[in-house]
């Protein structure tokens, strides 16, 4: 790091609004000194740097150092993230992992505390999370915030342990995350009473207005799978300090595209001013979060990027604490290896017996989805019957899909999902949300046993399986993760979502679409590795009607 370091430009003071031309004064890591100078021959303009407001890190199938090393390309130098995906796979033990990974690289890492681990009682997860091991890491300084209670049922009902996970939280004065959807009325307003205070779920702008008029701020989420984004940044407008940006969940095809940074000149061309969108991308999250992190004060860390505008904002340089870790295309560190890749993994092999469905009736209940949702309908149609067994009806584009326990031997779930597209092959994966048992949805169950067999011999990854046999990106931590850097994963995930298109489907982002096919949160129905769940009435429900 450079002891002392000046630089100038046009200066972006997000808080007191203002742009004025003059240089940075930086010393040990902080800014000692602005000074305003009129004339300055500015080329560039500084601004805060980028952050991310909520994001499954895991979802990039990159470790946090992997993640940061592709992301700080883009401007993004923080994120507020929730390991709550390695921590339903391994516990405490998960979260750690994420946290010493994260301290490998110099993009600020916020975690937070998992609250819903398992996010039900009606799945099997590989950990519990409970109350003590919150307050434990509350209490070692690890985790910064109460990540996303998912658990809304548990807070509207006063589920004890759910209350304590929320007491613990107000004990340390610790922010706590939400995640309601389409929760309203009453039921909405003893949520945001109960002290959480974001929520990254909304699908309207009217769902949006009442969240705030309750003292939630709203994370305007735009993932590999949901995207929101369209639907919401007219809050940047009308409610633009209640209002934030995040991806929730960035498959690392799309990272190596782009961050926050793309969502910055979205808002942008919709009209928001530049002033206003970079405060949703680094004020709004800083302060609600009392994240340390530097806004180009006196005082703070020195944490910035140099850009060339604020439209077009290519970025240049970016400065964490005032070391420069980003110049002109170049990252200017490196990621260790990994001393040691954490899983959890003892599924048993499938064979094309096992995934047989005996015709019932001929009516079944049916998972139908909209590409780019995360929500589904709980619909029945017609099974399409050969020899007394029910199986994938191509023609109406209703396929199986599996669900297996990976966490100890068990019998295969098996359902019907609509809308998949897929006219022959299978597609697995064993990133599946939220406790990440395998997970495959397919038209011909040799293929649909093949795709998770792969997953099974190398203990986690995604697969596409088909007449030309199977291909399969590996990920050996927790069977969530690769230990290679974000352009080989995504070269690879990229060959694979390729493949699972020439199968047929139509989907955007069909392996992110499928890692959210067995979410029991998330209504209106899912399929868990026990059975069919109605997310509504948190019930199992019958196959067939």
């Amino acid at each position: 790091m450079e002891k002392n370091l000046k630089i100038s430009g046009y200066i972006v003071d997000v808080v007191a609004e203002r742009i004025f031309k003059g240089s940075l004064i930086i010393s040990h890591g902080k800014i000692e000194n602005i000074i305003e100078d009129d004339n300055i021959d500015c080329q560039q303009y500084i601004i805060p740097g980028f952050i991310d407001s909520h994001v499954h890190i895991e979802s990039s199938m990159l470790t946090p150092a992997n993640f940061a090393h592709e992301a700080i390309k883009h401007g993004t130098i923080a994120c507020v993230a929730d390991p709550h995906e390695i921590g339903n796979v391994l516990g405490i033990e998960g979260v750690e992992f994420m946290i010493k990974n994260g301290e490998q690289s110099p993009m600020k890492f916020f975690f937070g505390a998992p609250s819903c681990v398992p996010a039900t009682e009606f799945e099997t997860s590989g950990a519990k999370i409970d109350a003590t091991d919150i307050e434990k890491l509350f209490k070692e300084g690890k985790v910064h915030y109460l990540a996303e209670m998912m658990n809304y049922p548990g807070v509207i009902n006063n589920d004890p342990e759910v209350m304590r996970k929320i007491e613990i939280a107000h004990k340390y004065n610790k922010k706590i995350d939400g995640h309601a959807p389409a929760i309203t009325g009453d039921d909405l307003k003893k949520y945001a009473q109960s002290g959480i205070t974001t929520d990254h779920e909304c699908m309207s702008y009217q769902e949006a207005v009442e969240k705030i008029g309750l003292g939630m701020k709203i994370q305007i989420r735009e993932g590999s799978a949901a995207k929101n984004f369209d639907d919401l940044i007219k809050l940047g407008k009308t409610h633009p300090q209640k209002t934030m940006l995040c991806s929730d969940d960035k498959h690392p095809d799309d990272l190596i595209k782009g961050h926050i940074n793309l969502l910055y000149k979205r808002a942008i061309d919709v009209g928001i001013s530049p002033m206003e969108a970079l405060k949703i991308c680094s004020l709004n999250p800083i302060k609600h979060y009392g994240l340390d992190v530097g806004l180009l004060q006196k005082g703070d860390s020195a944490d910035f990027l140099l850009v060339n505008n604020l439209e077009e904002l290519s970025i240049n340089e970016v400065y964490i604490d005032g070391e420069k870790v980003f110049e002109k295309g170049n990252v200017l560190w490196s990621v260790p290896p990994l001393e040691e890749m954490p899983n959890n993994f003892q599924a048993k092999k499938l064979n094309v017996d096992d995934l047989k469905v005996e015709a019932k009736s001929e009516n079944i209940r049916i998972i139908e989805i909209e590409d780019g949702q995360l929500y589904t309908k709980n619909i029945i149609a017609k099974a399409k019957i050969e020899d007394g067994y029910a199986i994938s009806d191509t023609d109406e584009d209703i396929l199986k899909i599996v669900v297996l326990n990976r966490y100890k031997p068990s019998e295969p779930q098996i359902a019907f999902i609509k809308n998949f597209g897929l006219k022959k092959g299978a597609i697995a994966s064993s990133i599946a949300h939220d406790s990440h048992n395998i997970i495959s949805v397919g038209v011909d169950d040799i293929d649909i046993v093949n795709s998770i067999n792969s997953i099974i011999e190398a203990k986690g990854g995604i697969s596409v399986s088909s007449s030309n046999g199977t291909e399969i990106l590996p990920l050996p931590i927790a069977g969530l993760m690769s230990n290679l850097d974000a352009k080989t994963v995504a070269q690879k995930y990229e060959e694979l979502d390729k493949l699972a298109k020439q199968l047929g489907t139509k989907l955007s982002a069909p392996f992110m679409t499928l890692a959210f096919m067995s979410l029991l949160v998330i209504p209106e129905i899912k399929l868990g590795d026990k059975g069919l769940f109605d997310c509504i009435n948190f019930s199992f429900i019958e196959l067939f009607a």
